[in-house]
């Protein structure tokens, strides 16, 4: 590359547009990693092309090269190199290292997102992309976009107001229903997700009732009663996904485990047959419920786990109605299912980003919400260097505890997150570096572990010169069911730490496990200490296999010998998770 100002072109000239273009450009100073520098240390060079033209800067001090498009004021690519107009080059070659700028922000985030719908009444929709570094991180499959774009369709066909949807819920009321072999009554098929627990459980459970509902094309209704209403923006284009109000099924909220109707106890008691292997194969002529409550919550029976089988979904397939409870992410015990395996392989190349998906198709916080987001990152968050959030979340009584604090610190300076402190004395001014300040985002219920975070890159300087800056959004005290002020932070702030560049969280957390998954980004987990007396894990934390959350309850039975079995030697792409052993998590598929 030559060193002095040049035009390249077919026709060995550069236009005068192109003189205005490159006097119109200004260095980025907004650009992340990119400082400004004064206009003596830039060398100019314009290239062009038949349709297109680079304007480039090439920076003497430091060395380094910019490339502009013609028609943009961002650039198109970075490029660095020691020896770009630098002493001791030989030659007027250099060896470049180019480095690509996060993508322009794609609103529909690569087709995931439906276009048209009204901006104004959903900010977060379209604009969570602008305040993501990784945008150019894991992209949806062409298939995940026609079968979302189908389901919608399905949601508009068959969901609350039309014709379809009056039919079927005179039918449940009625009671009336079909056998396995005999046409449905009604056109369309439904399944209504209990929501309830706290907000990280219930974002969990929508996701996984919304993929086993496209999985199984019916229409997804999610329970109002719990604030998700209220939370967030509609996902559907011109419907709703809120169950309305006259649900005949009037005690829904309350099933559970001992529910007569629950498809665990209808095969207990030979309500349904299934078991081929013991001469109960179903006929034509079984007569199946109206509706069918799948209970797959943490006290799930034996029974109630045949859910994840291929025989069982076969049955389940002609119920009209299921009213699902559920407060994990099941979604690792879908991908055991033979059944399914073709088109989950198809729906998600990428197995360890099916919750990113879901998460960032489904869950738009309104516009009170993203104000609160937008409005914290902007004052605190937005001109770090580098954003690093730290999630914590303590079981048990006592929520201020040393040793978790001390858990953290260690986990941060191991993984070079956060830099160590001086403990005597100040560095010396020429260690002293101008940099952008860290900034570290605390969740926690107790102000105390932010408290003493602040402290301690306020009182003592840092070895490396950094500046540290510490903040925390809310502190509940402690975990408010039910209270739409307390949902609202939540959700907040589980958003805002979703926005940080690297993230720390505390194992068996599905407040964590929302964030990494909105995020896209594999978290470093502090693992559970046994008791309030044990010692620090060592190590204190560990880099996640992947971003999915973790199925804290899932299955361990044999489909076929109706009997116990490890899961989590399944399928290749579903292991056990780091913070709970027992648990299954999906994995990055190995060719």
């Amino acid at each position: 590359m030559r060193r002095h100002e040049a035009t390249i072109g077919g026709d060995g000239a550069a236009a005068p547009w192109k003189e205005q273009q490159l006097a119109s450009h200004r260095w980025p100073e907004a650009q992340e990693g990119a400082p400004a520098f004064p206009p003596s240390t830039m060398r100019r060079l314009v290239y062009s092309a038949a349709n297109a033209a680079l304007v480039v800067f090439i920076m003497t001090v430091p060395p380094m090269v910019v490339l502009y498009g013609a028609r943009s004021s961002s650039p198109a690519v970075w490029i660095s190199s020691a020896n770009v107009g630098g002493r001791g080059s030989s030659s007027d070659e250099s060896i470049l290292l180019l480095h690509r700028p996060a993508a322009a922000h794609d609103k529909l985030l690569g087709g995931l997102l439906a276009d048209g719908f009204d901006e104004g009444s959903c900010h977060s929709r379209y604009q969570s992309a602008m305040y993501r570094r990784n945008n150019a991180g894991k992209e949806p499959s062409p298939h995940l976009v026609s079968r979302l774009r189908r389901h919608e369709e399905l949601q508009r066909r068959c969901g609350p107001g039309t014709a379809a949807y009056s039919n079927a819920v005179e039918s449940l009321r009625s009671g009336k229903s079909g056998g396995i072999g005999s046409p449905p009554q009604t056109e369309c098929r439904y399944l209504v997700s209990i929501s309830y627990r706290g907000l990280g459980n219930r974002m969990l459970a929508a996701a996984s009732a919304f993929l086993y509902a496209m999985l199984t094309d019916r229409v997804l209704l999610v329970d109002p009663s719990n604030e998700m209403g209220e939370l967030f923006c509609e996902p559907f284009p011109g419907t709703t996904w809120l169950l309305p109000p006259g649900f005949p099924l009037t005690n829904f909220t309350s099933f559970s485990v001992d529910t007569a109707e629950s498809y665990g106890n209808m095969l207990k008691n030979k309500v349904i047959t299934t078991d081929a292997a013991a001469g109960d194969v179903p006929t034509p002529h079984q007569q199946l419920p109206a509706f069918a409550y799948i209970h797959l919550d943490h006290d799930y029976t034996f029974h109630d786990k045949f859910f994840f089988c291929d025989d069982d979904q076969s049955v389940l397939r002609n119920v009209p109605w299921l009213v699902m409870r559920t407060d994990s992410y099941i979604v690792p015990g879908l991908f055991l299912v033979t059944g399914f395996q073709a088109e989950l392989d198809s729906l998600f190349p990428e197995t360890d980003a099916v919750f990113h998906h879901l998460a960032r198709y489904l869950f738009h916080p309104n516009n009170h919400i993203w104000g609160l987001v937008t409005r914290y990152y902007d004052a605190y968050l937005a001109t770090a260097r580098q954003r690093v959030g730290v999630q914590v979340r303590v079981f048990g009584a006592r929520q201020e505890s040393p040793k978790v604090l001390e858990q953290i610190t260690a986990c941060a300076h191991m993984e070079n997150l956060l830099p160590d402190v001086i403990t005597t004395g100040e560095p010396a001014a020429t260690t002293r570096r101008r940099l952008k300040p860290k900034a570290v985002l605390v969740t926690s219920l107790t102000s105390w572990y932010y408290e003493k975070l602040k402290g301690m890159y306020w009182e003592r300087a840092t070895a490396t010169g950094e500046a540290v800056g510490v903040h925390q959004p809310s502190h509940e005290e402690y975990q408010r069911f039910g209270s739409g002020s307390h949902d609202a932070k939540a959700c907040a702030e589980i958003y805002l730490l979703s926005l940080s560049d690297a993230l720390v969280t505390s194992g068996w957390s599905t407040f964590g496990y929302v964030a990494q998954g909105l995020a896209g980004l594999t978290p470093r987990v502090m693992y559970k200490p046994a008791n309030e007396s044990s010692a620090v894990p060592d190590p204190p934390c560990r880099r996640d296999v992947s971003m999915e959350p973790c199925f804290l309850t899932p299955p361990y039975n044999n489909c076929r010998m109706k009997r116990s079995a490890h899961s989590g030697k399944v399928v290749a792409h579903v292991k056990n998770c780091h913070d709970v052993p027992w648990g299954l998590k999906l994995v990055r598929r190995v060719e």
